[in-house]
C-alpha cells in the first residue's frame, strides 16, 4: 500500500460544484516500501470534486511521481484504491468548507450593514419627505419612531 507523506494543493479553484485541486511540485508527495516519491507534473496535475455528491470527476487522470531516475505512474483511480489518498483529500474538502462558511459569515455581517446603512438612509428621506410637505404629524412620528430605533427599540 502507498501512502501519501504530502498533499497539499498548490492552488484551488472553484467552478460551480466542481472544486479543482492542482498541484505542482514540491506539494504531493508518497511513499512506497519506505522510499519517498515526489509528485511531478508531466501528465495529470489536478483533482476534480464534485461538491454535491463529493465524488472524484477525473479518475482517469494520470499523475507521475518521481525518486532519482524511478517513476510510478498511477491513474487517479488507481491511486484512490491502493493509497490512503481520501484521507487527504477529506482533510482538504474539510479545510474548503470551513473557509466557504467564513465567507459567508463575512457576507451575512457585509449584507447587514448594507441593509442598516439603507434603512437609515430611507429613514432620512422620510424625514425631509415630511418636511417638504410641511407634514408636522408625520415628522413627529418618524422623530419618535428614530429616537426608539436609537435606544434599542424601548
Amino acid at each position: 500500500m502507498l501512502h501519501v507523506k504530502l498533499m497539499k494543493p498548490f492552488y484551488t479553484k472553484k467552478e460551480d460544484h466542481l472544486v479543482r485541486f492542482v498541484f505542482a511540485y514540491q506539494y504531493f508527495s508518497i511513499l512506497k516500501d519506505d522510499e519517498l516519491f515526489h509528485f511531478i507534473p508531466v501528465e495529470g496535475k489536478e483533482i476534480v470534486v464534485n461538491l454535491n455528491t463529493f465524488q472524484v470527476e477525473n479518475l482517469s487522470e494520470v499523475f507521475v511521481f518521481q525518486k532519482g531516475n524511478r517513476f510510478i505512474r498511477l491513474p487517479l483511480y488507481q491511486l484512490l484504491l491502493v493509497s490512503d489518498i481520501h484521507m487527504h483529500l477529506q482533510a482538504i474538502l474539510q479545510e474548503e468548507r470551513e473557509g466557504l462558511l467564513e465567507v459567508n459569515d463575512q457576507a451575512k455581517q457585509e449584507a447587514e450593514e448594507a441593509i442598516q446603512f439603507l434603512e437609515q438612509e430611507n429613514f432620512n428621506r422620510m424625514i425631509d419627505h415630511a418636511l417638504t410637505l410641511h407634514d408636522e404629524a408625520m415628522f413627529n412620528d418618524l422623530l419618535k419612531q428614530q429616537k426608539q430605533q436609537l435606544n434599542g427599540g424601548l
